[in-house]
C-alpha cells in the first residue's frame, strides 16, 4: 500500500507539472499574440507619429504633417516579419487612397507666395520643405528629389507638331462634388470642372485637350472609392495608346477640408477657388522610417518637376491661387504619363461656381508651362 501510495504521488505530481506547463505555454502565447496585436495597433491612424520637428541627415529631409486619417498598405519588400502590413486586409492591388490629403493641414495662417524671384531662398531644402510644400504625415520630404535647378532646367514644353489632342483630363473620383452641387449631375462636380478647362485650354490657347468623363468610383450604380486608382489606370492606358499625340495627363479632384475653411481667393473681381498641386513620392513613413511604396512610379522627377514650375507661374500672375504642394506617400494616378500632374480644385465648402471660375486661371498657368 505504501509502494502504490508513492507511485500515486508521483503521478499526481507528473499531472501537476504537466498542467502547470500548459498553462505556462498558453500565458507565453498568450503574450505573443498580444504584442502582434500591439504592433497592428500602432499602425493605425490614431496612432501614426506627429513630428513637428525637421529632422536632417545626408540624404534626407523628414517633415512630418500632424493628423494622419487613414492607414495606407506599407512595402512588402521589406521582409520584416514582425511587420503587420494594412494592404493584408484589402489586396495589394484594392488600395484606398482616400482623402489624399490631410484636411488639418490646412494653413491656418495664408504665406506669401513663393515666385520666381525667391528662387534663392528654394535653393534652401529646409525653407523648401516648410514653405513651398505641404508634407503629408505618411510620408516625408526628401532632399535627393528636389535639386531646384533640375527642376526649372526640365524641358516642359509641348511638341505642338503631331496632330489630335495634347492633354487628357480625367477624374479618378468623378463623384467628387462642391457645396452647391446637384449629385445627381455629374457635370456639376470636379466633372464638370474638367469639361471648363480643355474648353479653355482647346479655344483659348490652342491645346487640343481630350476629357475622359469615365466614372471609376462607380461600381454597379454604387459609390465605390476603394479600387478607382485600379479601375482608371487601364481605360486612360487604353486612350494614351489610341492617342499618342497626348503628352500630359492631368487627374482633377477637390479636396476634403473641415467645414470652416474656405479654400477661396478673388481674382479680377471675381471669387475663385483655390488649386492645389499633387505629388505621390512612392515613400511612406513607417514609424519615422522610409520605405518605398510598392508601387514605383518612373516618371516622378518630371511629375515633380512639372508641379514645382506651375506653382512658381501661378504664384507670379495670381498670387494667393496656388496653395503650396502637397506631397504626399503613393503613387496615385501619376504614372500615367512624365508630365502627370493630379491637381485639387478647391473643396466640399466652396461653390461650384467658385470651382468653374478657377480654369481660366488654371488653363494660363499650364499653358505658360506647356507653350
Amino acid at each position: 500500500m505504501r509502494k502504490q501510495y508513492k507511485r500515486n504521488k508521483k503521478v499526481k505530481h507528473a499531472a501537476a507539472f504537466q498542467v502547470t506547463a500548459v498553462s505556462l505555454a498558453f500565458v507565453f502565447l498568450f503574450f505573443l499574440c498580444s504584442k502582434r496585436i500591439n504592433a497592428s495597433s500602432f499602425f493605425s491612424s490614431e496612432n501614426l507619429p506627429g513630428v513637428s520637428n525637421l529632422l536632417q541627415d545626408n540624404t534626407a529631409m523628414y517633415k512630418f504633417a500632424d493628423g494622419a486619417q487613414d492607414t495606407q498598405p506599407a512595402n512588402k519588400n521589406n521582409e520584416d516579419s514582425s511587420l503587420i502590413y494594412v494592404s493584408d486586409l484589402v489586396g495589394v492591388d484594392d488600395v484606398d487612397l482616400q482623402p489624399e490629403t490631410e484636411s488639418k493641414t490646412v494653413p491656418s495662417v495664408k504665406q506669401e507666395p513663393i515666385s520666381y524671384g525667391d528662387i534663392s531662398k528654394l535653393r534652401d531644402l529646409s525653407y523648401l520643405s516648410t514653405h513651398f510644400y505641404t508634407v503629408d504625415s505618411r510620408t516625408a520630404f526628401t532632399a535627393g528629389d528636389f535639386n531646384v535647378d533640375t527642376m526649372l532646367n526640365t524641358d516642359l514644353k509641348l511638341d505642338m507638331s503631331p496632330p489630335g489632342p495634347k492633354v487628357l483630363i480625367f477624374h479618378t473620383h468623378s463623384q467628387e462634388m462642391f457645396a452647391d452641387s446637384d449629385p445627381n449631375n455629374l457635370m456639376d462636380g470636379v466633372v464638370g470642372v474638367g469639361e471648363k478647362l480643355a474648353e479653355i485650354l482647346s479655344n483659348d490657347y490652342g491645346i487640343e485637350t481630350l476629357h475622359d468623363t469615365g466614372t471609376y468610383d462607380v461600381v454597379d450604380g454604387q459609390h465605390e472609392i476603394i479600387g478607382a486608382y485600379e479601375r482608371m489606370e487601364p481605360v486612360i492606358e487604353q486612350i494614351l495608346q489610341d492617342n499618342p499625340s497626348i503628352q500630359v495627363a492631368i487627374d482633377i479632384h477637390r479636396d476634403g477640408v473641415p467645414d470652416n475653411v474656405k479654400l477661396e481667393t478673388n481674382i479680377n473681381g471675381v471669387p475663385t477657388a483655390q488649386v492645389m498641386f499633387f505629388d505621390g513620392l512612392c515613400l511612406q513613413n513607417e514609424s519615422g522610417k522610409l520605405v518605398q511604396y510598392d508601387q514605383q512610379n518612373p516618371y516622378l522627377e518630371t511629375n515633380l518637376a512639372f508641379s514645382f514650375n506651375a506653382e512658381l507661374i501661378a504664384n507670379s500672375l495670381y498670387p494667393d491661387f496656388a496653395r503650396r504642394i502637397y506631397l504626399n506617400a503613393y503613387r496615385y494616378s501619376l504614372n500615367m504619363l512624365p508630365k502627370s500632374m493630379l491637381i485639387e480644385v478647391g473643396a466640399q465648402t466652396n461653390t461650384k461656381e467658385e470651382a468653374q471660375n478657377a480654369m481660366g486661371p488654371l488653363a494660363a498657368v499650364l499653358a505658360q508651362v506647356l507653350k
